[in-house]
Formats: structure tokens, sequence, C-alpha cells
């Protein structure tokens, strides 16, 4: 194998690392299954990470880094709020219909993080993050809309949450598109009520 720089090493590894967790999870994901299946010889891998927590570590700051970026808002002239709601929901639904093994691997990397008490703060970050990012969506959503929102932003915030991680699980599930589609009508009707007008 050619030499790899070792930035790229780890990027491959973390790859190799999601597809594994996601297809067979966490607890399957050994160094030996990691590095077969970025095709590195264990040598490769110490190398790359001093040990597979160091990696896992990573793996799981990577993938919110990437969840951040599948949900940026996205803000249209013209629409009231619970039609802008209701576009961020279904745009983060189609996000997880292109890559469900992404979602099922997020799941299972935070119920690792929680099950760790050294890794617990990861879990604590992942959802400071979401909270964060849901905040700035709904608060771009209310100024767009000429709304304001009844309760502090950062409450409403986590019940945007709530619909989202509940619709991801049921989605994965049953895959059924339709009743995702309604609790993203549901969750949109039922934020718009908290809010009023400026």
């Amino acid at each position: 194998m050619a030499r790899i720089p070792a930035p790229e090493r780890r990027a491959a590894l973390v790859e190799a690392a999601l597809r594994v967790v996601a297809e067979r999870g966490i607890a399957q994901a050994t160094t030996r299954a990691i590095v077969a299946e970025a095709g590195m010889s264990l040598a490769s891998f110490h190398y790359a990470f001093d040990s597979r927590d160091e990696l896992i570590d990573e793996l799981i700051t990577t993938v919110v880094a990437r969840e951040t970026q599948a949900v940026l808002p996205e803000v249209v002239e013209g629409r009231d709020l619970h039609e802008l709601l209701e576009a961020g929901l279904l745009r983060y639904f189609e996000h997880l219909r292109a890559d469900p093994q992404h979602e099922q691997a997020m799941l299972e990397l935070t119920q690792y993080a929680l099950r760790s008490p050294e890794r617990h703060p990861l879990a604590i970050a992942q959802y400071a993050r979401y909270t964060e990012l849901a905040a700035h969506s709904l608060a771009l959503a209310a100024e767009q809309a000429g709304m304001v929102w009844r309760t502090p932003v950062e409450r409403v915030a986590r019940v945007l949450i709530a619909f989202t991680d509940g619709l991801t699980l049921t989605w994965l599930v049953d895959r059924d598109d339709d009743a995702a589609r309604a609790v993203a009508h549901a969750a949109a009707d039922a934020l718009s009520r908290m809010a009023d007008p400026r």
C-alpha cells in the first residue's frame, strides 16, 4: 500500500468506522473490523490512532459536525412560520432518507457515549450543539415570519429536537415516509403555536 499522510489515514479510518458501526453496531466495531473495512493493516491503525477509544471519540465529533452542516437553516421569503418550520423539518427528513445508516450510527454512538462515563461529555456536547443549531434556526424563522417566541428559544429548540429524534427513530423502524411527513406537519403546527405576531 502506498504511504498515506496521517490526516488522510485518520479520515479513512473514521469513514470505515462509521460504516462498521452503521452496519454492525458499536460492539462489532473492533480495531480489526475497522482496518479490514478501510483496507489497511493494524500497524496503519496504530500509526494514526493510539487506541480504538481515540478513534471512536473522533468519529463522534466528526458525525456531529456533519449533522450540523446537513440541517443548517434555509430561509425562504413569503412563508409563514408554520411553512418555514415544516420546510425545515422536511429538509431534515430528506437528509435522513438519503443516508439512514448515518443516522443509525449516530444513535448508536450517542448510546455508547451515554454508557461510558468518560465519553458522556461527548453526548452532552452533541445535544448542546443540536440545541444551538435548532435555536438559531428557530430565531431566523420567527424573524422571517414576523413572529416572536413566547418562551425562550432554547426551550422551543428542545421541543424541536424531541420531534426530530422521534421522527428519526420511528422512521428507521418502519420506513413509513407518509407518516414521517405527517409528523413534520404536526410538529410545525405545534411549534408555530408557541409564537405570537411581533
